[in-house]
């Protein structure tokens, strides 16, 4: 395994809700580790706090309880000049290519944004340059320089979007579904574009996605979260092959077939409501929708642990 590129450790994030004394509990104390050069995917249903932990690794959100590790280096309370090197190294590509661009700015103006406030061009004309560099390795023609975002298609919104994440050369980005708003052909470019990077420049990804199958694709490991936990992490081959978790089962077993002989497999689905992130259930949080839940279930919170290369948050697999 490589060395340790972040990592976290009981990482809470919570929201106060308005007019109310409660918060939403949109992370609560996940630990988290991503390796130099792999590729971490984060799965889960909506709304089970992917983004929001996304975002809080590289601090866009302050945490509300919890550290965040950087090559070992607390992060967590930096500020100022003090966090601006690690601000670098930590870069975001966005779900929706549109919103994330400014619709005022000219692709120049938005892939030499970071060059500028960084101060990584000597000259305008070197900023210039840089950017037609960071273009062409995108794959966006260099006489696109003055067009406005609105003058693109999505996929090619995207790269630009990817061309400014890699201006500053960082080692680690967060890909929050940013194939998602994209039509099925132009996600396979932007993904093998993605590979292309990580391979030429040895990026680390976290991979927030909901789509399994492009998770299959692109990560080296998988973490399920369920309503701001974690309950599953392994390599992505054997999670795929073998589950052990319930929830992980269900949402794996939620992929439609190919095979169209194997469309008629009985399979259980999941039924029932997702519970409130605002009011979560006592023990493990999936208990109210699990088949096989116990009352221990209820009323003990499993913790994460090893098993073989695995960690599963599970009372049933102590049974085994």
């Amino acid at each position: 395994m490589s060395e340790i590129l972040l990592e976290a450790k009981g990482l809470v994030k919570e929201f106060p809700v308005k007019g109310r004394h409660k918060v939403v509990h949109a992370v609560s104390g996940v630990d988290i580790t991503l390796y130099q050069g792999e590729s971490l995917a984060l799965v889960g249903e909506s709304g089970c706090g992917k983004s929001t932990m996304g975002r809080a690794l590289i601090r866009l959100l302050p945490a509300t309880a919890g550290r965040v590790y950087y090559k070992g280096t607390d992060i967590t309370n930096l500020k100022g000049e003090d966090f601006a090197p690690y601000r670098r190294q930590m870069q975001m590509v966005f779900q929706d290519p549109y919103a994330s661009l400014n619709p005022r700015m000219k692709v120049r103006d938005i892939i030499a944004e970071p060059l500028v406030t960084y101060r990584v061009c000597p000259t305008p004309e070197a900023t210039t340059q840089r950017v037609l560099e960071l273009m062409a390795e995108v794959g966006v023609q260099r006489e696109f320089l003055d067009r406005y975002p609105h003058q693109f298609s999505g996929g090619q919104r995207q790269r630009i979007g990817i061309a400014r994440a890699i201006a500053l050369r960082p080692e680690l980005i967060i890909c929050d579904e940013p194939v998602s708003a994209l039509d099925v052909s132009v996600q396979s470019q932007v993904l093998n574009l993605l590979k292309d990077l990580q391979k030429e420049r040895g990026l680390t990804y976290l991979f927030i996605s909901h789509d399994l199958s492009v998770v299959k694709f692109i990560s080296h490991r998988v973490a399920v979260m369920f309503l701001g936990k974690l309950c599953e992490v392994g390599k992505t081959s054997e999670l795929f092959a073998h589950p052990l978790h319930p929830y992980t089962r269900f949402l794996l077993d939620a992929i439609p077939k190919a095979d169209p002989h194997r469309r008629e497999e009985e399979k259980r689905l999941l039924t029932g409501e997702v519970p409130s992130p605002i009011d979560p259930p006592s023990g493990c949080r999936f208990h109210t929708r699990c088949p096989y839940a116990t009352e221990r279930c209820a009323a003990e919170e499993p913790i994460m642990q090893q098993t073989g290369d695995r960690q599963v948050a599970c009372h049933r697999i102590k049974e085994k």
